[in-house]
């Protein structure tokens, strides 16, 4: 917990006894624009509770794609929530069980009844007198360990979130998974790269492979396809005006590198751009193949068309 915070006791809490409140609080403030952050605020805006998120760096989950980030903030100020992005909190001051006052370096005062800090966490594994076993712990707790998932002391494996990114229990269950084929002899192929984030917001958000801003790092030649789901006739049925699907491909090979997707079923339809950059498929592929209608997955197609187009219009304009 970050030094301002001495103790969790109400009106702070932490990502776990924020589960055993007994009401929903009239105001929240929410230390930490990532995903545990960004997922909570959005709950308990959903609650009806005035949320205010407030996070040092100047934009929200900074590994996401700039469009998606943007969209979420749109839709998080929409439902009412305050963001205080750039902000550092110098002080919090407990006035009771149901009141607190958090200072920030800017001057600003906000008064709250429930505090929510949502700035790391630490492994669990104090108590267990690891480094009597031969095994070393790093300043928060993780433990390294290589490919197989062994640790120092080989026959002792380790996996999931206590050995740190990407932290996530489909990423732990795979991990658990080829630690024990490894364990007793059997082949495995090693762990993906290519893992698939699900964040659950409102609306959600789901993403696979690289973004803009990486691929501008690594001066990769790209282009984007976009479908807002307004454009969709499943969207249309279901009032889904507000999501969009995103495809980043090669600009030259047209070979799928990235798939975004903020809004109704975003963490299902990632799934389908993950199997086609798994295998190294093209942009080409979703406008190749028929989808069921009416569905979200058609998003898929009109983002292909809508990104193709473009470079023929590029192509034009170069001859």
């Amino acid at each position: 917990h970050p030094p301002y915070l001495t103790r969790i006791e109400p009106p702070i809490y932490d990502s776990d006894s924020i589960l055993n409140i007994t009401r929903i609080p009239r105001t929240l403030t929410v230390i930490g624009g990532g995903i545990i952050g960004c997922e909570y605020a959005c709950m308990f805006a959903a609650l009806g509770t005035k949320v205010t998120l407030i996070d040092r760096r100047k934009t929200l989950l900074q590994f996401m794609d700039e469009e998606i980030t943007a969209a979420l903030c749109f839709h998080m100020r929409d439902m009412g929530m305050t963001l205080k992005l750039g902000e550092e909190i110098t002080a919090v001051q407990v006035q009771g069980p149901d009141s607190g006052i958090v200072r920030l370096k800017s001057g600003k005062e906000i008064h709250t009844e429930a505090l929510l800090s949502t700035i790391g966490r630490k492994a669990a594994t104090e108590g267990l007198n690891l480094v009597q076993a031969g095994i070393q712990e790093e300043s928060n707790g993780r433990i390294h360990v290589n490919e197989q998932y062994q640790t120092q002391v080989p026959h002792i494996y380790a996996a999931g979130d206590v050995i740190g990114f990407p932290s996530l229990a489909s990423a732990s269950m795979d991990q658990g998974r080829l630690a024990v084929c490894h364990m007793f002899g059997h082949l495995a192929s090693s762990f993906p790269n290519l893992l698939p984030y699900g964040i659950y917001t409102i609306p959600e958000i789901s993403v696979v492979g690289k973004t803009e801003q990486e691929l501008t790092e690594q001066a990769i030649p790209y282009e984007t396809g976009v479908a807002r789901f307004r454009e969709i006739a499943r969207g249309q049925i279901i009032g889904e005006t507000e999501g969009l699907l995103k495809l980043i491909f090669h600009q030259e090979t047209r070979k799928l590198l990235g798939v975004h997707v903020i809004g109704e079923g975003a963490t299902e339809l990632v799934h389908i751009g993950q199997a086609v950059i798994a295998h190294g498929g093209k942009v080409d592929y979703f406008v190749d193949n028929v989808f069921n209608y009416p569905t979200l997955a058609e998003a898929y197609k009109v983002a292909a068309l809508n990104g193709i187009n473009k470079l023929y219009g590029l192509n034009k304009l170069a001859s």
